[in-house]
């Protein structure tokens, strides 16, 4: 039986083809349903435009009404604000009075020390001990204590005086004195040197033969050597108390030579750096009293001013014109400097540690004993340098060994990194990298050693900006007029206290461990407190330049200075911390964390709120720090206010607000100080 035929319709199993009629209307049908579904969406989308709209109307007027509010109130709560602002007037007054008063108390004193104010009394204190002769170093030494206590007291009047009492020239005299200090105090070292030299042979070492005199001082080390056995075994020397050494080229080893390692833990070489005015001015309005905050430093945004304008950026409140934050803003006339190669951009780099002068001097003669009788042979030169190389045309390019050195770094002084090694060029008045080679950094052991070509006089240093960006921060009361402060960086912790005018370091915290044990503990002024950190390698303070060398988040003048201002204000009460959502805010908004806080313990994640300041509108936001998105959406039930203090205010317990209103105004200022002095707010 052979295979069966294929029908066309494929067997039981196939489909019955559709008429043109069925076709048609299935077609019909899916149109239909098409159609149906598109005006169901469509009226579903403009029933959902409609309520948009109507939820934006709503929120639109619900804003408009919020507006209208704080707008009506505006003037109430200025005024109110106004009344709290006299804090820093009583500060500035308080401080002015301070002053005068110290200059008084000193007057009365007559115990000898000038006043380094005084041009009269700081030359004449030059004068007679410059006509002193024949100081050993002892006495120099601690004389030079003395010099370093006026030369201080003379900083600390140039950063402490609001600019407006401080005439242009009185700046310069002040200058000019801590410069002709510096100078006398190492001619003075100088001298001593040469005295003690003349007599070298008294302090010769019973094993090498040779001269070692080591004094370490809290502001100097001294150490020098003196060559007068001529071995040219004994050409490197370790200072054992100092732990400073050298290694001398065989030439200069058999020489009449001595090497000098005069490391002042003070940097007396560097150009003076520019004043930072860094202050709360108070001006007097003829319409009216009123207070203004003005804020000088260099500009910050390339092309923000047009060519032909005044400096002075001046910004007013769009109701009524109130000048509330005037912010005077310096500009560099000059153009920028260009920094050549080796040449140290001290914007960028600082001293850290002092200086150390690293000198060959030529060895006098030396006493003798002839027949019972102590002969000298006097020479009237001063003290005078060994050169090396040797200055001769001949042997301009000549190559010859280089200087061996081994520093031990100050333990008051933290190096976050390798330092830089610089050599000073006193032609340029500058700090070069060149001249220097084959360096080698222990940071446990806190030795750095290297070779030079020369003798140098040298410094370490530290990039200024390694601690900036600050990774957080956090202002939190822990008592009456008291606080916590504290900025974490990418290194360290640093917190810092604050209780009345007075401001101390609490703890430096780098890699688990406590550092600058001997900054700790002391009550001192908040100037003084940033001069002692930046002096031991911790600057967390920017400077003018500052936004040059780090990734800054940029925000307007008014809103940072405007929000420092009233952050202090309610500081005694209230605890302020970093929110991630300040970058995303735009230049003109600020945002922070906020929350009253009466006790000493640590706020709890779930005790802050978000609040978002431009320095004329304050408002708390409905997101949270672990919000997916950034919003300037109201927090329910919260109303826009012209000051932070009167937003903070709904929200504050009646205990909180009068402790704020008691809150001392030396506190206040003594917080404002540190928060323009690290501006957390930008460089976090």
């Amino acid at each position: 039986m052979g295979p069966k035929k294929k029908t066309k319709s494929g067997g039981s199993g196939g489909q019955k083809k559709l008429s043109k009629a069925e076709r048609l209307r299935l077609q019909k049908e899916e149109e239909d349903r098409r159609l149906i579904e598109e005006e169901e969406a469509r009226l579903r989308a403009e029933q959902e435009e409609a309520e948009r709209l109507e939820k934006e109307r709503i929120v639109q007027e619900e804003r408009e009404r919020l507006e209208a509010k704080d707008q009506e109130r505006r003037g109430t709560e200025l005024a109110e604000l106004h009344s709290l602002e006299e804090n820093f007037l009583s500060a500035r007054q308080w401080k002015a009075d301070y002053r005068a008063h110290a200059k008084w108390e000193h007057y009365m004193q007559c115990d000898g020390s000038p006043d380094p104010t005084v041009p009269q009394e700081i030359n004449t204190f030059m004068s007679l001990w410059q006509e002193n002769k024949n100081e050993d170093i002892e006495f120099v030494i601690e004389k030079g204590n003395q010099v370093l206590n006026l030369i201080e007291k003379l900083y600390f009047l140039l950063l402490d005086t609001p600019p407006n009492e401080l005439k242009e020239k009185v700046i310069i005299q002040y200058q000019e004195s801590i410069l002709e200090l510096q100078s006398l105090l190492h001619q003075k070292y100088n001298e001593a040197t040469e005295r003690l030299l003349k007599k070298a042979n008294t302090y010769a070492d019973s094993d090498s033969g040779n001269m070692e005199v080591a004094i370490k001082d809290k502001n100097i080390t001294f150490c020098i050597w003196g060559n007068l056995k001529k071995n040219p075994r004994f050409k490197n020397h370790m200072f054992s108390d100092a732990e400073n050494g050298f290694d001398l080229p065989k030439t200069v080893a058999t020489s009449d030579v001595a090497v000098r390692i005069l490391h002042t833990h003070y940097d007396h070489i560097s150009p003076l750096q520019c004043i930072p005015k860094l202050h709360l001015k108070v001006q007097a309005p003829e319409s009216k009293q009123e207070l203004t905050v003005l804020y000088d430093m260099k500009e910050e945004k390339e092309g923000e001013q047009k060519s032909g304008e005044d400096s002075d950026l001046v910004i007013e409140k769009e109701s009524d014109g109130r000048k509330v934050a005037p912010l005077q803003v310096a500009t560099d006339e000059k153009e920028e400097e260009i920094i050549g190669e080796n040449i140290v951009d001290l914007h960028q780099f600082t001293p850290v540690g002092g200086v150390y002068l690293i000198d060959a001097l030529k060895l006098p003669p030396q006493a003798k004993q002839i027949k019972g009788w102590i002969m000298v042979e006097l020479l009237d030169v001063g003290l005078e340098t060994y050169p090396y190389p040797p200055e001769s045309e001949e042997t301009e390019d000549a190559t010859y060994p280089r200087i061996g050195v081994t520093l031990r770094l100050l333990d008051s002084v933290i190096f976050f990194e390798e330092p830089v090694v610089a050599r000073w060029d006193s032609a340029g008045k500058q700090w070069r990298t060149d001249g220097i080679s084959d360096i080698k950094y222990k940071m446990k052991e806190k030795q750095i050693s290297f070779e030079m070509d020369a003798f140098y006089t040298i410094t370490l240093l530290q990039d200024a900006h390694l601690n900036m960006p600050y990774q957080s921060w956090e202002l939190r009361p822990n008592g009456t007029d008291e606080l916590l402060f504290t900025v974490v960086t990418a290194f360290a912790e640093v917190q810092m206290q604050i209780k009345g005018n007075q401001c101390m370091l609490s703890s430096i915290t780098v890699d688990g461990s406590e550092k600058l044990s001997h900054l700790t503990g002391k009550w001192t002024s908040p100037i003084d407190l940033t001069i002692a950190l930046k002096k031991a390698g911790v600057n967390i303070f920017p400077s003018d330049y500052s936004y040059k060398y780090v990734c800054v988040n940029k925000k307007t003048l008014l809103a940072e200075v405007t929000t420092y201002q009233q952050m202090a204000l309610v500081a005694s009460s209230f605890a302020f911390s970093w929110s991630k959502w300040n970058l995303a805010s735009g230049q003109d908004q600020v945002v922070f964390k906020v929350s009253e806080h009466l006790k000493t313990n640590a706020v709890k994640d779930e005790d802050w709120s978000l609040y978002m300041f431009n320095g004329q509108r304050a408002q708390r936001l409905i997101i949270s720090e672990t919000s997916e998105a950034f919003s300037e959406d109201l927090a329910n039930n919260t109303e826009f206010h012209s000051t932070l203090y009167h937003l903070i205010k709904d929200f504050a317990s009646e205990e909180a607000i009068e402790k704020v209103k008691k809150a001392s105004c030396l506190f206040i200022d003594a917080v404002y100080q540190l928060l323009i002095a690290t501006r957390v707010l930008t460089y976090s």
